[in-house]
Parts: C-alpha cells; sequence; structure tokens
C-alpha cells in the first residue's frame, strides 16, 4: 500500500544533518511509491527545502518563526503536530539524535500511536513496515512493526544509506504558518563543548581514546589521526572520568552511540557498557599494550602496542596512502 510519510529534516548551524537525507531514504521504502514529504523547522530554513529535495523528497513543509531559531520540545511539537494535521501522514521518520529521541516520543504520545527507536533497517512485509532495532546492548536484534495509527521511527546515524542526490530534481517548498506561543524553555545562549569539525555520531570515521591514552595531551596524536582520515574523535567513560575530554565525546551506553564505517579504539580495554557504543561499527581496529584486553573479542583487526608508537606510524602511513591515491 502507498503511504504518505513525513520526514523531519534536522538542521544545525544553518546546513542539514546527514542523518536527514538518510530519513528520506527510510522514508521511500515505507512509503512504497507514495508521497515522502520534508518538514523543517526553524527561523529561515526555507532555502534547505531544495537540498532535501535533491535527496529524495518530494516536496518540503517549512515552519518558520523566530521562537523555532533553536529547539525547544514545546516549540517545534507545536510545529510538527501542526503540519501533522495539515498533511494526515500514515508514518513519520526522525533521526536517532539527541533532537530526535526526544521529540518523537512526545509527537507519538500525543497521538497514542506506536514508535519504533534507534532503528538501523527498515523493509516491507505482508504490507506492513518491519522495522530492525538493536535490544540487550546490541548483542542482539528485534523486528517490530505498528499495527494502528501513525507509524513514527527514528532511525540511527550511518546504518541507512542515502540515496544519490539528484541537482536536477525539483520540488515545491510551501511554508505552513504557526502561531507558537506558551512557550515554558527559552534558549538564550548555546555552549557548545563538543569538539570541532566531523559530528561524532554521523562520522565515517571514528577515532577513540581510553585510559590508556594517561593524559588530555594524550588525545593530541588521536586528533591527528582523525584530522587526516576526516573522522571525529571519540572516548570511553574512562577518559572522561579522568578528565582527559569532555563527556560530550563518551561513547558508550550512557553516551553516544556511533556505528561508523571505521573505528579506532586506542588504549580502551573494552568494557561491556562501551562495547554498547560502539560494536555496531563496521571495521574495528584496536590498539592495546594489553594482548588479553578485551576489545580484541570484538576488533576486526588488533595490534598490541604501545598507541603513542602505533598511532603516530599509521597517521604517517595513512598521509602517503591518500597523497598517492
Amino acid at each position: 500500500m502507498t503511504r504518505k510519510v513525513l520526514v523531519l529534516g534536522e538542521v544545525r548551524d544553518g546546513s542539514l544533518r546527514n542523518v536527514s537525507f538518510e530519513a528520506v531514504a527510510a522514508a521511500k521504502t515505507a512509503a512504497e511509491g507514495g508521497e515522502v514529504v520534508g518538514v523543517l523547522i526553524g527561523d529561515s530554513v526555507s532555502a534547505l527545502g531544495a537540498e532535501l529535495i535533491q535527496y529524495g523528497a518530494d516536496r518540503v513543509v517549512t515552519v518558520e518563526d523566530e521562537k523555532l531559531n533553536q529547539y525547544t520540545p514545546d516549540g517545534y511539537s507545536q510545529a510538527v503536530m501542526a503540519v501533522i494535521n495539515e498533511e494526515k501522514p500514515e508514518g513519520m521518520i526522525f533521526g536517532h539524535t539527541a533532537l530526535g529521541k526526544d521529540l518523537a516520543p512526545k509527537i507519538a504520545a500525543k497521538l497514542s500511536s506506536g514508535l519504533v527507536s534507534d532503528v538501523t533497517a527498515l523493509e516491507v512485509a505482508g504490507g506492513n513496515l518491519v522495522f530492525t532495532r538493536p535490544i540487550y546492548s546490541g548483542k542482539a536484534f528485534e523486528k517490530k512493526i505498528v499495527t494502528d495509527g501513525v507509524v513514527f521511527a527514528t532511525i540511527r546515524p550511518n546504518n541507512i544509506s542515502p540515496l544519490e542526490k539528484d541537482a536536477s530534481k525539483t520540488g515545491n517548498v510551501t511554508s505552513l504558518s504557526v502561531d507558537i506561543k506558551d512557550l515554558r524553555t527559552i534558549i538564550k545562549e548555546v555552549v557548545r563543548k563538543a569538539s570541532e569539525g566531523v559530528d561524532l555520531s554521523e562520522a565515517k570515521v571514528v577515532i577513540a581514546g581510553g585510559r590508556g591514552v594517561k593524559s588530555e595531551e594524550g588525545f593530541g596524536p588521536l586528533k591527528e589521526l582523525a584530522k587526516v582520515l576526516n573522522g571525529a574523535v571519540g572516548a570511553s567513560r574512562g577518559a572522561c572520568d579522568a578528565d582527559y575530554c569532555d563527556y560530550s565525546l563518551q561513547i558508550g551506553q550512557t553516551g553516544k552511540v556511533v556505528t561508523p564505517d571505521l573505528y579506532i579504539a586506542c588504549g580502551i580495554s573494552g568494557a561491556i557498557q562501551h562495547l554498547a557504543g560502539m560494536s555496531n561499527s563496521k571495521v574495528i581496529v584496536a590498539i592495546n599494550k594489553d594482548p588479553e584486553a578485551n576489545i580484541f573479542k570484538v576488533a576486526d583487526y588488533g595490534i598490541v602496542g604501545d598507541l603513542f608508537e602505533v598511532v603516530p606510524m599509521l597517521t604517517e602511513e595513512f598521509k602517503k596512502l591518500l597523497i598517492n591515491a
């Protein structure tokens, strides 16, 4: 059956996050030939509508208001509910990001609908949308369907490939006027603690450090390797607890969940809580002086050695390869 599916395009610093395009690809599967409608919320976001269409959306609806310049649950929920009431979709897909994890259940609850979160794959079987999601810290996977009402889902970044961008594709970008009122929260200032460069949750390459980096300065070689590979730097909770880096870099059960193409673990022992946040990475490389470290059990490749010797060597070799490529 064909469906109309909405996709929330997530905007950060004036640009669409990559997970928005992945959500469009998921929505195309869910729509089964129906209509995929992008939704953009914020202050002056209509210019981004064309890019969302080039990645597969059929058209885009925007809700623009200066009160929506920064995300607040009550402001965004008013905007999304207005779009849903106007479009009457069969489903809506969000990114499994801080914003999506906060907003999607709020909207689903308002409509007494089902929500499947942290989706890593989507297919259609027997007329139902079948969502695959990890459980038990990634040790197993379950398949879920929503049998009634509007279907809501959040998709994990880097798991569903976006469609190829078609620069010639065009579609309508329309604006919906919504009276945003009674805001209980107003964002005065945003102080960013995350490192500059590639977004950790969407990075294709992640270089992560544990207690083995020994100090804040110990992350220097990791940052250099990440820069060469256009990747992001992450950390275990042990490194964060030791004040070697900010908690915004934490990967694990109580931190960020990442699924990059390449994950290089440096000086990380491999506690189960950390593995929950990175074990679904496509290729895992572990560097550790302890040959019995638990991280080697999930690694595709292991290097037993001092990270302060191995990482600079890798950096130089990657530089040579990339120059000759």
